[in-house]
């Protein structure tokens, strides 16, 4: 691709291209950050009104019959349930995905430890995000039973770190800083033959990725919805428990709204059937209303078509900026090889944090991730290829006339 009008050409080429106007974008801005929030679909802004005003203004508490409140969580679970490869009834849509880690964790420990007694190891990377890792941590903490957290530095480690020990493995799809992509039908086996059980984190997998959790044999997983599935700021998160687990689960936050009745008011607590049982406290109904508005995009394109895109897209970036960066001290970090990537791309550069901050001034909204790492990622519902035309480009006059450099580059928020 020698010309910006030969990117342009794949746009007008592209089936997904309807699918940006239904997103609210900023006409001066280029936005390669879907991997951390994603960008507001154009019918968010009035579902919060008619929710604000309707069904919480004129409806008032009658709308958790009437406006389908109560049924919000297992509704959204079932619609995202399908980009996750879940069954019906085996997806909820709450809490967050700490919370939702330190519930499946919970049960995951439970649950070995009365297959296995002797199985006290957690296996995890050690570039896992770190949430997962402070959860893991605090519930081997409170515990107190001689559990231990292993973690491996490579994922060929994975092999020989996970044995005759091992309770569970709690594996992130794709990483968040280099954009790594797990083979998760060969790690999901590996860990079954060892006979620990296998804990997914979708965070940057889900609508990005095509992901079969049933057909890999999966055992849990949590993900979340600001990303890749556009449901907003802080918007609740998720949990996939396969039906052959769900009655077996033992509820470590068991809070009213898991209660099999919990109008019922009974002052002792009895787990819902199925999927109910993972939920825990009152829902956020405005912030859930609004993933619906995310969820409903995805209805109109597949997971095959969107990762066929993401691919290209990452693929013209890094091939661009090699060409047209190749002077500067940018190091790749995201794997070539299409088995092995996200949707987004990661380059190193010692002066990683201002490169971004300049980038982001002249409009082009990446992300920084601790060491050094600036991170593009890529929303196929929404991005276009000139957008990755034009962001080379300024990142290469970035770069080129040194504008990183400005003193006001280097001050760091408290969000980086």
């Amino acid at each position: 691709m020698n010309h910006r009008d030969d990117a342009a050409a794949l746009d007008r080429d592209d089936p997904l291209r309807a699918l940006r106007d239904q997103f609210a974008l900023g006409r001066d801005v280029i936005y390669l950050d879907g991997n951390s929030l994603g960008v507001p679909p154009k019918a968010a802004a009035a579902r919060a009104a008619a929710v604000i005003a309707d069904e919480w203004g004129d409806g008032l508490i009658r709308s958790w019959n009437t406006a389908g409140w109560f049924a919000l969580p297992k509704r959204l679970g079932n619609k995202l349930a399908p980009l996750i490869g879940a069954g019906a009834d085996e997806v909820v849509v709450t809490d967050t995905i700490s919370s939702n880690l330190f519930k499946l964790l919970s049960a995951a420990l439970r649950l070995a430890n009365e297959r296995d007694p002797k199985r006290r190891v957690i296996v995890s990377e050690r570039s896992n995000f770190p949430t997962d890792l402070y959860i893991a941590q605090g519930l081997i903490e409170q515990l107190d039973r001689g559990y231990e957290l292993r973690l491996v530095d490579d994922p060929a480690e994975l092999a020989t770190a996970i044995d005759e020990n091992t309770a569970l493995a709690m594996i992130t799809h794709v990483n968040y800083r280099t954009g790594y992509m797990h083979d998760m039908a060969a790690v999901t086996q590996l860990i079954h033959r060892a006979g620990a059980l296998a804990v997914w984190d979708l965070a940057h997998s889900a609508g990005a990725v095509p992901v079969d959790l049933n057909g890999v044999g999966a055992d849990y997983a949590v993900g979340c919805t600001y990303k890749y599935l556009n449901g907003g700021p802080g918007s609740p998160a998720f949990v996939w428990v396969p039906k052959r687990h769900q009655n077996a689960f033992s509820q470590p936050l068991s809070g009213w709204w898991g209660h099999k009745k919990p109008f019922e008011m009974s002052p002792s607590y009895r787990p819902d059937d199925g999927i109910g049982r993972f939920l825990c406290g009152t829902q956020p109904v405005i912030s859930m209303a609004l993933v619906e508005c995310g969820l409903d995009v995805f209805l109109q394109t597949d997971m095959a078509t969107l990762r066929r895109k993401s691919l290209a897209l990452s693929d013209l970036f890094i091939k661009l900026v090699e060409e047209r960066c190749g002077k500067f001290p940018l190091t790749l970090v995201t794997p070539r090889e299409h088995g092995q990537r996200g949707s987004q791309a990661s380059f190193e550069h010692p002066d990683g944090y201002e490169v971004m901050q300049a980038l982001i001034a002249r409009g082009v909204i990446g992300d920084y991730r601790e060491p050094r790492v600036l991170r593009f990622g890529f929303t196929p519902l929404y991005t276009r290829y000139v957008d990755v035309w034009d962001a080379v480009e300024v990142l290469r006059d970035v770069l080129e006339t040194e504008a990183w450099r400005a003193p006001e580059f280097a001050e760091r928020g408290a969000v980086t």
